[in-house]
């Protein structure tokens, strides 16, 4: 035989031998069958569920587990031709013998019919845990005697998973970080805490994780905690009539560090019942500055600050979204119908409001040219939630319906700037002004944002703005006025 030839064969031959060792998908009815854990992870260390999975990854024999919500660990079986279902028994053990301290589901017995070659594991955890902990699955027996346990090879054999319990940081915080309410007794809204690395229920029992600055009558309940373990809905609902149109509502609720809990992202949720203004929503100005249908649409603007020593206007863009809203909302306005008949599809977008944000993912827009206004900066959403502001400009038309001016507020509201260096600040912003078209289709917003941080900015600074929907524009005249300073977090 040709020797290119021989060698090619072996090359093909210890090829399929490690992919067979290493990817049970590619056996041929010659390969006994075998069952195995099959815990995946994403390259940044993220559990994979069933039914998703990884071609390019080696199924894990332990994991180091640093979140209190329940773990699942995929158990597959390999079968070629499986005719009737089939259990497999397994055992689970603490290494400090405290087995009341996890719950697992099921208790000891894998199934196996059909289709379902996958059947999973959920390991919940019932207190804190301390170090050096950890937990291990193996697998015992199975029904069929043909079926192997573990895989057929003793370089990942899987036929046993160790769960180590590393050190777990408990944190939580608001999702969004504003409300608005209609006013009427009665009324219920709900908002939720988000814990991103799960809660016990028996500790958030026993904490005060709320603090309160009431400036109406309410009641707080929440929902039964149930197996989530990453938020909890809390429902409040008003106890008094504020229906008041010239008048402005506002209690505020705050998470607080409390036990081995820590408030991050979000801290502070505003519950607002605002002025009510007449406005005609089909004058629409929101629908000016924001275009779905381009995903990489963007509003432009202007920021009088620091320059080297030297004021000067500094150009930024952001990514800009519509407030969506339900039909029975008061500035409700009709988007899209989905080219359909049913009502209960149909797409309204608040006529008078526009946020920034991005369209998907974990990173931030730059609203307001924030991240020019601080160094060493976490840019994250995680971290720092308040450079995405998804409410953040409300527009009042001249007499109720122009089509082309009126006021602008930027909402009131906190929003939260965190450090790489993991220092977190709660920052106020409130400002105001007007817009106007310019020019065929060109609308500028000219505004003052001000920011309030003690430790910061030792009180309140200011800044004039320029925001345009579109990227041509005339650049604004230069001001005769301070501007504020790059503050270091």
């Amino acid at each position: 035989m040709n020797r290119i030839k021989i060698l090619s064969l072996l090359v093909a031959a210890a090829a399929l031998l490690s992919s067979c060792s290493k990817d049970d998908y590619r056996l041929d009815s010659t390969v006994d069958p075998f069952v195995r854990f099959n815990f995946l992870t994403t390259s940044a260390g993220v559990p994979l569920e069933y039914p998703a999975v990884s071609t390019s990854t080696v199924p894990l024999s332990s994991y180091e587990n640093k979140s209190v919500k329940t773990l699942k660990i995929p158990v597959a079986l390999t079968h070629t031709n499986l005719k009737s279902a089939v259990s497999a028994s397994f055992s689970a053990a603490s290494s400090s013998n405290d087995n009341e301290s996890f719950t697992v589901n099921p208790v000891n017995e894998l199934v196996f019919q059909g289709t379902k070659l996958t059947d999973t594991i959920f390991v919940s955890f019932n207190k804190r845990w301390t170090e050096n902990q950890s937990i291990t699955l193996k697998l015992e027996t199975i029904s069929d005697p043909n079926i192997h346990i573990g895989n057929l090879n003793t370089t990942y054999p899987n036929n046993s998973f160790k769960i180590d319990l590393g050190t777990i940081a408990t944190n939580y915080t608001f999702p969004v970080n504003r409300i608005v309410i209609k006013g009427e007794a009665g009324e219920t809204v709900d908002f939720k805490v988000n814990f991103p690395n799960g809660f016990f229920p028996s500790e958030i029992d026993n904490l005060e994780i709320f603090k309160f600055l009431d400036g109406f009558n309410y009641s707080l309940s929440h929902d039964p905690y149930g197996d989530n373990r990453s938020s909890i809905t809390y429902h409040l609902t008003l106890l008094e009539n504020i229906k008041n149109d010239d008048v402005y509502y506002e209690s505020s609720i705050s998470l607080v560090n409390t036990g081995n809990y820590t408030a991050t992202g979000n801290t502070i949720l505003q519950i607002v019942k605002p002025i009510k203004s007449t406005r005609d929503v089909n004058a629409n100005p929101a629908s000016k500055f924001y275009d779905l249908s381009n995903q990489f649409y963007l509003t432009y603007g202007e920021t009088w600050f620091d320059k080297s020593g030297t004021c000067a206007w500094q150009a930024y863009n952001a990514f800009t979204f519509p407030v969506v809203v339900t039909k029975d909302h008061e500035n409700a306005i009709l988007y899209s119908d989905k080219g359909t008949t049913n009502p209960n599809d149909d797409i309204y977008h608040d006529a008078f409001r526009i946020g920034f944000n991005v369209a998907s993912g974990t990173n931030t827009t730059n609203s307001f040219n924030l991240k020019r206004w601080f160094s060493n900066e976490s840019t994250t959403a995680a971290n720092s939630p308040g450079f995405n502001i998804t409410s953040a400009l409300e527009f009042f038309p001249a007499n109720g319906n122009s089509k082309t001016e009126g006021n602008v507020l930027v909402i009131p509201q906190y929003i939260t700037i965190t450090g790489t260096n993991k220092n977190s600040h709660s920052i106020a912003i409130s400002g105001s002004g007007t817009y106007k078209e310019i020019s065929s289709g060109l609308f500028e917003i000219t505004f003052e944002l001000k920011l309030t941080n003690e430790e910061l900015f030792g009180g309140t600074v200011t800044a004039q703005y320029r925001m345009y929907n579109s990227k041509t524009y005339p650049k604004p005249a230069a001001l005769s006025i301070e501007c504020p300073k790059e503050v270091a977090l």
